[in-house]
């Protein structure tokens, strides 16, 4: 961690303290007795007590739990579509940038056209499509992958651009050139030579994706399109709390701490990335 710097540390620290919470979740609900999901209407709006360390929500139910338990579901769909856009940007982006010519044409007005697209109004567009009526399963697990979907189709092109830059500036260098003389396919100079070289700017384009999946996610949760109640996450948790922000603050103010210490941290994450193994940065 040290080799990150004190922000990458710190970053690193909280995203794993939120990553902790989230895993041990149903052990500490089994420790408690604590259900996210069951409610106690004599306890609706209860102030944070001893019992209840971050108070109760409209239906009695435990913050803190439902705070942890939202963590799986945020962290788990950021994570997941951050890596789905990384990978298929790194494979356009890849392909574009080392063979060029028409290939690298076209791919790219591709990615232009996905770029031009206003991202937060068409995910919200699909998000709202009933999956009933296109005979698509439902639950949970079925909201969370779309979501998944929804966002890696949408978040991959600036992914794309990066990988392809930095495969024109590669494909020129003489390490290249020695491989390709001895008879290296282009599979696989891609894969052995170029794509290694191309870890950095992966690396800090995945981190800036989880957090702004996280948001895509926390939006379409408090607009009532992507994790549906009773399974809780940050976005729906803000839900409920909008109409009760003076009357019971805390329901507001916890859901958006968590998704401003997750985002902050892996933006942290990419800068200190960037700065640990970008050459130019550290010449500075």
């Amino acid at each position: 961690m040290t080799r990150l710097g004190l922000r990458g540390a710190f970053a690193l620290a909280v995203l794993g303290a939120l990553a902790l919470g989230a895993l041990a979740a149903p052990g500490i609900a089994a420790l408690t007795g604590f259900d996210p999901a069951g409610t106690d209407l004599l306890k609706r709006y209860a102030p944070p007590s001893w019992d209840h360390p971050l108070g109760t929500d409209e239906l009695g139910r435990d913050v803190a739990m439902r705070l942890l338990y939202g963590a799986r579901v945020s962290l788990a769909v950021g994570l997941a579509a951050a890596l789905a856009a990384s990978t298929i940007g790194t494979a356009i982006g890849l392909i574009a940038g080392y063979l060029g010519g028409a290939v690298d044409r076209i791919l790219m007005r591709t990615t232009d056209g996905v770029l031009s697209l206003p991202v937060l109004p068409v995910l919200i567009v699909l998000a709202a499509v009933d999956p009933a009526k296109l005979g698509l399963p439902q639950g949970q697990t079925a909201d969370l992958a779309r979501i998944v979907v929804i966002v890696a189709a949408f978040g991959w092109p600036k992914v794309a651009r990066l990988v392809r830059g930095t495969a024109l500036a590669l494909r020129e260098r003489d390490f290249v050139r020695a491989a390709r003389a001895l008879g290296a396919t282009r599979a696989r100079i891609m894969l052995a030579h170029v794509l290694p070289n191309c870890a950095t700017p992966i690396l800090v384009a995945t981190a800036l994706a989880v957090g702004g999946t996280i948001l895509y996610e926390s939006v379409l949760s408090f607009l009532g399109l992507g994790i549906q109640p009773p399974t809780p996450s940050w976005g729906n948790m803000l839900t409920g709390a909008q109409e009760t922000i003076w009357q019971a603050p805390w329901l507001a103010i916890w859901p958006g701490i968590a998704i401003l210490a997750a985002v902050a941290s892996v933006n942290l994450l990419a800068d200190a990335i960037q700065d640990r193994f970008d050459p130019r940065i550290r010449r500075q």
